[in-house]
């Protein structure tokens, strides 16, 4: 096994096989100190913060991805292929590119679009479309309507630019229907895809980027719980 790796210091064994991955570090903290049972730090490198404990009685780990789509490409690349990870579930945020949604509403990413160039290295013959596990959908949307939280199926744009220098940027992608901006999932669906393993994006509206309404670092760290209650009842 390539355990440890150069980004994780866990051992093959000290994860679980479900995994939730905020992109910030801190929120996997909160997570873990909040809602696990004997959460163990697994991993401090580069300020990745990892633990695994137990949720109900069963063994999970949370586990921070970084922002973008090459962080989130090294982590759950080596959780699927080095740590035995069978699914991981991105918690995080988003901001609304539908008119529709407001800050607090969960997007569950049936698929994700992107400007990323990282399918490229795969050398496909055409365009790939990175979709979310079935299953793992299927079960979101049980769990959120069984919690009354609002909540949006459908596609997510994985943008390699958190500042773009065209201010109509998301507009085209808003006429194709797209919910929301992240920039993670495109990347996580496709290690999922090539690891023959499940992967689901549950994010929580956090700004709406053409309305200008936002929310702050901390509330999006500490407030944005729904989320998390959801992907724990897919465990």
């Amino acid at each position: 096994m390539n355990t440890p790796t150069p980004h994780n210091q866990a051992v093959f064994g000290q994860i679980a096989k479900t995994v939730l991955m905020p992109g910030d570090p801190l929120r996997a903290k909160v997570l873990a100190e909040t809602y696990l049972e004997n959460p163990v730090q697994y991993n401090t490198v580069r300020g990745m913060f990892g633990y695994t404990g137990t949720y109900k009685g069963k063994v999970i780990s949370v586990q921070g991805s970084g922002m973008g789509c090459p962080s989130m490409g090294i982590y759950s690349y080596e959780l699927y292929n080095f740590y035995g990870v069978e699914r991981i579930i991105r918690i995080g945020s988003a901001g609304a590119i539908d008119p529709t949604l407001h800050i607090g509403d969960l997007v569950i990413g049936m698929g994700a679009c992107t400007n990323s160039n990282y399918a490229s290295q795969y050398q496909l013959p055409g365009v790939f479309a990175p979709i979310a596990s079935f299953e793992l959908v299927k079960k979101a949307q049980e769990a959120a309507t069984e919690l009354s939280v609002p909540y949006r199926v459908g596609n997510l744009l994985s943008s390699d630019t958190f500042y773009d220098d065209r201010a109509d940027n998301l507009l085209p992608w808003q006429k194709m229907g797209v919910l929301a901006v992240e920039m993670e999932s495109a990347a996580l669906y496709l290690n999922a895809a090539r690891a023959g393993k499940e992967a689901l994006t549950i994010c929580t509206i956090s700004d709406c980027p053409l309305s200008g309404e936002a929310t702050t670092s901390e509330e999006r760290q500490n407030r944005f719980t729904q989320m998390m209650e959801v992907a724990l009842r897919l465990i």
